[in-house]
């Protein structure tokens, strides 16, 4: 007699033979787990392929001169290193778009005035030509009078232009420029040539900014950089495309002594005017030995030339 299987026996049994002729007696949960860990392994190692890949080329840009000269990678270490001031540039970029701005509009006064200044001199001569005509009609002894009107009207167009004439009214730079020289006193900081001035320039080389925020004065290396004001040495570094740097601040203007040879302050320290600071050298992103004297008001670039005569 036969024993009757329950439901739970049957699928089973069911089971045990689908395993066993389909996969050979290995479940399928545990395959997928198999292949589940087998792509991970898989991506780990493509990934530590790809970090080693990655590291051998950052260690042949470093290491390896035949592939990167030198000049490239220290300037591509001083790009990496230096500290780019967006406010400066902002601020500088809003003064150069309001002075464009305030010349237009003077401009335009101008033209206005000018176009003003037409029409009332044809109303003169019109006035002038008809009282000359009513005089002659009324009487010939009144000829004399009218002869001489012409001259003293003559003289009102003058008048008028001069009334008219609108003010120059100075930028943003030239308002910083005369509250600097109504509270501070200037000297020389070094004798020199100027080898390029403030504001836009057309440079030969392609690492110097055509944007030149100081001015330069060419002098021979070594030569004697004494401070142009009294003050406080806020910044004495190394670092960037200024090279051996200082910084001096007295009151809201903050002077920079850059590509210095030596620098003979640190930061700290209080310097007086006439006192030496730094020799002229080459150092940082330049073309030949000089000073870049540069001057700032409330983080707004002033031409030094506005200031005092170099």
């Amino acid at each position: 007699m036969e024993r009757v299987l329950s439901v739970e026996d049957k699928i089973r049994r069911a089971e045990e033979r689908y395993y066993s002729k389909r996969e050979g007696n290995i479940p399928v949960v545990k395959k997928e787990k198999s292949k589940k860990v087998e792509k991970r392994v898989k991506k780990l190692i493509k990934q530590i392929i790809i970090c080693l890949i990655i590291y051998g080329i950052f260690y042949l840009i470093i290491n390896n001169d035949s592939i990167f000269s030198k000049d490239f990678t220290n300037k591509a270490r001083e790009i990496l290193e230096q500290d780019i001031n967006f406010g400066e540039w902002y601020s500088a970029f809003i003064t150069k778009i309001n002075e464009i701005t305030k010349k237009e509009e003077n401009d335009g006064s101008q033209e206005n005035n000018a176009e003003n200044n037409e029409e009332n001199l044809q109303n003169n001569d019109e006035n002038i030509g008809g009282a000359i005509e009513d005089l002659t009609q009324d009487n010939v002894t009144a000829q004399s009078e009218i002869t001489n009107q012409p001259e003293t009207t003559a003289q009102q167009p003058e008048a008028i232009s001069s009334e008219t004439e609108p003010q120059t009214e100075l930028s943003q730079m030239e308002q910083d420029a005369n509250y600097i020289k109504s509270t501070i006193n200037f000297i020389k900081p070094v004798e020199g040539t100027i080898s390029s001035e403030y504001g836009l320039r057309n440079p030969t080389t392609p690492t110097v900014p055509k944007n030149h925020t100081g001015t330069d004065i060419a002098a021979v290396t070594g030569t004697k950089i004494v401070s142009a004001t009294d003050g406080k040495v806020i910044l004495s570094s190394s670092e960037g495309d200024f090279g051996n740097h200082l910084k001096i601040q007295v009151n809201d203007v903050i002077i920079v002594y850059a590509h210095c040879n030596k620098l003979y302050v640190k930061e700290g320290d209080t310097v007086v005017q006439g006192q030496e600071i730094a020799e002229v050298g080459s150092t940082g992103n330049t073309t030949g030995p000089h000073l870049h004297f540069e001057i700032r008001y409330q983080d707004r670039y002033v031409d030094p030339q506005l200031i005092l005569e170099l």
